[in-house]
């Protein structure tokens, strides 16, 4: 759902209070953000004062879903006669503020917090006067905070208790920290954080392994990171090693099963290093959330989240992985420097990821999983309406970064990524990747950076190859460019023979399917007309048990179909599928076909009502707009 900014310049003084208590300044108008032209969703004044450390001791109350506690800002001055540093919040309760240098004491000063904007939130102006350096800010979340979800002990998997996560991408840092919330900013942290007995914390961050669960737990995160990849969880989880710098964090009943389906992550590790360079984070685990959790995967660096849906029994979905482990150089290590370069994150990403997946599993399955994405690439372009979404640089300016995140940046990022790849041959392009990462290791870039690397290094010494008119085409074009190579799969040409039999009145026994990966099934069903009678519907849901929901990938495909012909013996399975998982790849789709009929649209708002409460507030804020009103 786009949202409109409304944005009213203010001017604002403020000056050092020396009193006992601070002083809290009337709210004004929020203000655009100082560094508008690299980062339009920051209010951050980030030419004055860059945060190079913080240290974060935080509380965690499950009864009155809320972290409190205070951070310390470690900031350098960019600007030595700024008397002003500004940060960004959302929804926060800010009690108090104190600054001082590094070296000496704490005095409270004044502050303020913006009117808030229903995207940015409200900018916070701290009175720091030279040659002040620190600021501590003590505060309390919201309940409502965007960036965290809070889960009743019925809404875990286990179902034993409560259970808290943070997802802090895109902009979401700002709800649960007060800081300067934007990839333009790199620090490093530690933190303290208390939770209940006997739950464990963890964060993306270096900690104990395998910690005595005492309620008191600290962490710290020697490499510069930006806001968005700070993570938090608490659950009741247990541990298991899979290698000796890999191991799953899950609830007691998930994390065997979890540690067997990613066996192979280290291998994926060994083989990413060979191509890109050393992995530079130290450990690489994975903490699988309850399936409330509303993406795949977030590549928290040392820890990435993942959802326990892509847990098959047969690693067919572990292409979650790869791409999570990818972004250990594709954006953690390299990172967009706003949200407009979005592409630079997660196309070069998916490129990682495929080649990781051909590494280990083969050049087909590889090439499948390739087919898949620019297949959903196809049907994303058909279905957005502005022309500059459908590049990879578009205009988000006085919009949320969140309506970014669509096929275009990852599937037409990996496209142009291929593109390149096909015209230089792969040793060379592997070899050009190599170095950008080397060459900007721990750093935030732009897509006008990584133009002038790729002059400078790829199309000078290889002239003649790839113009600027074929590269700004890939960049700035609504439609594909006319050279796009689409990939293509062998396994998948013998899924169109198998459909076409079908669909030719062939009987479903006939067919042959065994064997089929999930891959191929997911092929199979996008392949379907947008109309099948019921006794087609009848007769694959009998022969292969599709509405089982077994493989959650193959069933979303198979519920927006029924969804899309009203299907309605299938609709208590549909049901039970929206209801239990919050991850939005799988479920906005069938809500996007229930709503383009007025009867689907109605149950789509009935079903929705009694899920709300278990989606994580940006899945709330996504399914709201397919549903067309914010309260759905």
């Amino acid at each position: 759902m786009t949202r409109t900014l409304c944005l009213t310049v203010i001017a604002l003084m403020m000056t050092a209070c020396a009193t006992s208590e601070p002083v809290r300044t009337p709210a004004s108008p929020a203000a655009p953000a100082t560094s508008a032209a690299t980062d339009p969703h920051s209010y951050a004044n980030t030419t004055a004062f860059a945060t190079r450390h913080f240290e974060l001791d935080l509380d965690v109350d499950f009864d009155r879903r809320v972290l409190s506690g205070h951070v310390v800002l470690r900031l350098d001055r960019r600007d030595a006669q700024a008397a002003t540093l500004v940060l960004d919040t959302r929804d926060l309760d800010i009690r108090a503020v104190s600054v001082g240098t590094a070296d000496g004491a704490l005095t409270p000063t004044a502050f303020s917090l913006d009117a808030r904007d229903p995207v940015l939130g409200s900018a916070l102006r701290i009175s720091l006067p030279p040659p002040a350096d620190t600021v501590r800010i003590d505060y309390a979340t919201q309940p409502q905070a965007s960036g965290l979800q809070w889960l009743t002990p019925e809404q875990t998997t286990d179902k034993q208790h409560p259970f808290l996560f943070t997802q802090s991408q895109a902009i979401h840092a700002r709800s649960w920290i007060p800081l300067q919330d934007t990839p333009q900013i790199r620090s490093s942290f530690e933190a303290r954080i208390r939770a209940p007995k006997p739950l464990l914390a963890v964060m993306a961050a270096e900690m104990q392994a395998d910690p005595a669960r005492d309620g008191d737990y600290r962490f710290e995160m020697p490499q510069p990171i930006p806001s968005y990849l700070i993570a938090l969880a608490v659950g009741d989880l247990r541990f298991q090693a899979m290698s000796e710098r890999t191991a799953i964090y899950a609830e007691p009943s998930v994390v065997a099963r979890a540690a067997a389906e990613f066996e192979d992550t280290e291998v994926m590790m060994q083989r990413s290093e060979a191509i890109y360079g050393p992995y530079r984070w130290g450990r690489y685990d994975l903490l699988i959330l309850p399936s409330a959790f509303p993406y795949g995967g977030m590549e928290n660096p040392r820890l990435t989240f993942a959802t326990p849906t892509v847990i098959a029994g047969d690693k067919s979905l572990v292409s979650l992985v790869a791409h999570e482990l990818a972004h250990s150089w594709s954006g953690n290590l390299v990172t967009n420097a706003s949200w407009g370069d979005f592409w630079l994150n997660e196309g070069f990403t998916n490129h990682l990821t495929y080649r990781i997946m051909e590494e280990i599993f083969g050049a087909d399955r590889g090439a499948q999983e390739r087919a898949l994405g620019a297949n959903d690439l196809k049907e994303t372009l058909a279905r957005l309406t502005r022309d500059d979404d459908k590049t990879l640089l578009p205009d988000l300016a006085g919009r949320d970064p969140d309506d970014n995140v669509t096929d275009v940046p990852y599937e037409r990022g990996a496209l142009f990524l291929a593109y390149l790849e096909d015209r230089f041959g792969r040793d060379t392009f592997d070899a050009f990747l190599r170095k950008w990462f080397d060459a900007h290791a721990f750093q935030s870039v732009t897509t006008p950076q990584f133009l002038a690397f790729l002059d400078r290094e790829l199309l000078q010494p290889n002239p003649g190859i790839v113009s600027a008119a074929q590269i700004d085409a890939w960049l700035r074009s609504p439609t594909m460019p006319a050279d796009t190579v689409w990939p293509q799969s062998a396994a998948f040409a013998q899924v169109d023979a198998e459909r076409s039999r079908f669909l030719g009145g062939s009987d479903t026994a006939q067919l042959a399917v065994d064997g089929w990966s999930t891959r191929q099934w997911q092929y199979f069903l996008d392949g379907m007309p947008e109309q099948l009678d019921a006794a087609q519907l009848q007769a694959l849901d009998a022969a292969f048990d599709l509405s089982s929901g077994r493989n959650a990938a193959i069933a979303t495909r198979w519920f927006c179909i029924v969804a899309r012909n009203t299907y309605a013996p299938a609709y208590p399975q549909m049901e039970q599928h929206l209801k239990s998982i919050g991850r939005m790849l799988l479920i906005v789709p069938v809500y996007r076909e229930l709503a383009k009929t007025e009867d689907g649209r109605a149950l789509a708002r009935r079903i929705y009502e009694e899920a709300r409460a278990g989606y994580h507030p940006i899945a709330q804020d996504a399914i709201a707009g397919v549903l067309g009103s914010k309260d759905a």
